[in-house]
């Protein structure tokens, strides 16, 4: 167990960057891939700020896309550690889209990436533990425990499950779908 501690705000980080033409799709919104990489790039900041160490992707557990970006907004990233384990960190990313004329902003996205610290050569490596100061840091740390258990306890549910059963397969009827299996 470490006996290394650092608070959340070790780990805090804010980007902030104007939306161009270039980061469009097809409908003239900002491209939901080119914000999947800003938010990458964002998390590893984060989790190599509080870890000391080089950092990779592990998971990306959750991507909100709530509102769409416009062209000439104003996005800030804002991102901190919620959760520790070992060697892993969940990141969570708040996205936020400012009119730069009205001042107006809206809350675009929100995100968890989960993180994990490595050595020079390649190895996890273990990250220090989370100081949480206020009550809010509290609710996001208990936050991620409840999605770490629940995503096991849906990997646990699909080991047990079998999918080409004669049961499984009748249930598809209630979906939008055609069997054609031969």
């Amino acid at each position: 167990m470490t006996t290394d501690f650092k608070p959340v705000s070790s780990s805090k980080i804010s980007i902030s960057e104007l939306m161009l033409p270039s980061h469009t799709n097809f409908s003239g919104k900002i491209h939901g891939g080119y914000i999947l990489q800003l938010l990458d790039q964002i998390a590893f900041a984060s989790a190599s700020k509080f870890s000391g160490n080089y950092c990779v992707t592990a998971s990306v557990d959750t991507v909100n896309f709530l509102k769409p970006i416009e062209v000439g907004e104003l996005v800030t990233m804002k991102a901190s550690v919620n959760y520790v384990g070992r060697s892993s960190m969940i990141v969570g990313i708040r996205v936020e889209a400012e009119n730069i004329q009205t001042g107006a902003i809206k809350h675009c996205n929100s995100s968890y990436f989960t993180m994990v610290a490595k050595d020079k050569e390649g190895k996890s490596v273990q990250v220090p533990g989370l100081i949480l100061s206020n009550l809010q840091e509290v609710r996001r740390f208990r936050k991620a425990v409840k999605h770490i258990e629940v995503r096991k306890e849906v990997e646990e549910h699909e080991k047990l499950t079998n999918i080409n059963s004669i049961e499984d397969l009748a249930s598809l009827e209630k979906y939008n779908v055609l069997l054609e299996i031969s």
